[in-house]
């Protein structure tokens, strides 16, 4: 689609890839969170989960900032999953960002990034 669209759109059109590529996918799957053992009524809704196992969050921004990797390790522990997946089509050519998060609160979050034409 190139650069330009609502985050909205690129949603759809990923959906569409995945199916296509048979990746097996949940989109807008609500995340429930918990408080001392009590379940919040509060969710996070990450834009896709993939192979029941990494997270995938769009964004369709000029630049990804600090708040959006936070989201994202935010979706990580409320989920229990390890990996999250970053995607930025606000710019040509599209950013990737790798996310691991971790279960231990010493460790810290680990991130790499690549683009994608």
């Amino acid at each position: 689609m190139g650069a330009g669209f609502l985050e909205a759109v690129y949603q759809e059109c990923l959906g569409l890839e995945f199916a296509a590529r048979q990746i097996p996918f949940v989109a807008s799957r609500p995340l429930k969170l918990s408080y001392k053992g009590h379940e919040l009524r509060q969710t996070y809704v990450p834009d896709f989960i993939c192979f029941d196992r990494i997270i995938v969050e769009l964004k369709a921004l000029r630049e990804v900032a600090a708040e959006h990797r936070a989201q994202v390790l935010n979706y990580l522990k409320a989920s229990g999953l390890k990996v999250g997946l970053l995607v930025n089509f606000g710019a040509a050519p599209a950013r990737i960002e790798r996310l691991v998060g971790s279960s231990s609160p010493n460790d810290r979050s680990v991130s790499s990034a690549w683009s994608v034409d």
